[in-house]
């Protein structure tokens, strides 16, 4: 059984997020019955899903006493923007590197967005050039601020480590009780996959609640063995710190690398469609990193029969939206035509 409140963790989330069905998008696609998990809406900073992981990886600096947090994520990283607005709530200060793994130079990517809120809620901002060691760079800049006496805590990439994927661990009993009160059989869990730490949550709180429900990552950045490989090392490592060890089988993680296009945070005509379906026939927003991607997968394998006509498929809607105004140039481009 498990038994979250064993791990220290602060509330500041607005959970639970609501699932709703997206009935005008299975009708369009023909498909399955589409619905989707709000985790845009955490609340925190306009939300997304590192908030979730916050909750357990900010309880566990304060407990440490740390008296700055030191994170690292691509420039416009939704991830950093959370940790930047809750180390403000906490009076922590946050320091934030940030590696440019697209090479851009548009002053929209490089200044707007995340990076924009970033700065709104005080954060220490350091650029690095794509391929850095970051985890290095990190560690480098915790020993700097050792030797001025402060306390540094560190959260790795996507906040996504044993404590962090408590979030998703969290988060997959959750939408589990969710669905028992809706009367909803879930068939399917279908996120966007990237640091590792959502996936490799929600399949230790499914498979050690034994639902019987898959969850399929699709990948934003890293190919197929690659990101099934790093998922399931966080669920070994996630597993073994709640005491599950052995608990979920390594044919339970399942990534899909088809729609990552030319790379991390590159655009694709696959997530711009999957953008505009999703806004007009649903009023949602998604983003052009990681839920555009995913989406695109999901619509993709709809159209191609991967889900039954009569099964129940859940979007995992993981936020991002601000990172979309890193993009206002190639959105000016694929909107110029209206609503074609």
């Amino acid at each position: 059984m498990m038994h979250l409140a064993r791990y220290p963790r602060l509330r500041f989330a607005h959970l639970p997020t609501p699932i709703e069905p997206m009935d005008n998008l299975s009708r369009l696609l023909g498909g399955p019955r589409l619905w989707v998990k709000r985790d845009d809406c955490t609340g925190l900073a306009t939300g997304g899903n590192k908030t979730r992981k916050l909750e357990f990886l900010m309880a566990d600096a304060v407990a440490q006493k740390a008296d700055v947090v030191i994170t690292q994520g691509a420039t416009q990283s939704n991830h950093a923007r959370q940790t930047a607005a809750i180390a403000a709530k906490l009076g922590i200060a946050c320091d934030i590197l940030l590696e440019n793994r697209t090479s851009s130079t548009d002053r929209d990517y490089t200044t707007s967005g995340n990076v924009l809120m970033d700065r709104l809620f005080g954060a220490s901002l350091t650029e690095f050039p794509g391929g850095t060691d970051m985890n290095a760079a990190m560690t480098k800049r915790a020993e700097a601020l050792k030797a001025k006496g402060k306390r540094p805590y560190i959260i790795p990439g996507g906040g996504s480590n044993p404590v962090g994927a408590l979030g998703y661990v969290a988060c997959a009993l959750e939408l589990l009780d969710q669905a028992n009160s809706m009367g909803l059989k879930l068939d399917h869990v279908v996120h966007a996959t990237g640091s590792t730490g959502t996936q490799a949550g929600l399949v230790v709180g499914l498979e050690a609640a034994r639902t019987g429900i898959p969850v399929l990552g699709i990948s934003v950045r890293a190919p197929k063995e690659a990101q099934e490989a790093n998922v399931y090392k966080l669920v070994e490592a996630t597993a073994d710190f709640m005491g599950l060890k052995g608990a979920v089988a390594k044919n339970a993680v399942a990534a899909n690398s088809d729609y990552v296009g030319a790379g991390y945070g590159v655009p694709t005509d696959g997530m711009y469609e999957a953008m505009k379906l999703f806004a007009r026939a649903e009023g949602l927003v998604l983003d052009p990193v990681y839920t555009g991607k995913g989406a695109a997968g999901l619509i993709d394998l709809v159209r191609k029969g991967h889900f039954k006509g009569a099964e129940n498929v859940l979007f995992i809607h993981t936020g991002g939206q601000v990172g979309m105004f890193g993009y206002t140039g190639p959105f000016d481009r694929m909107l110029s035509g209206g609503n074609e």
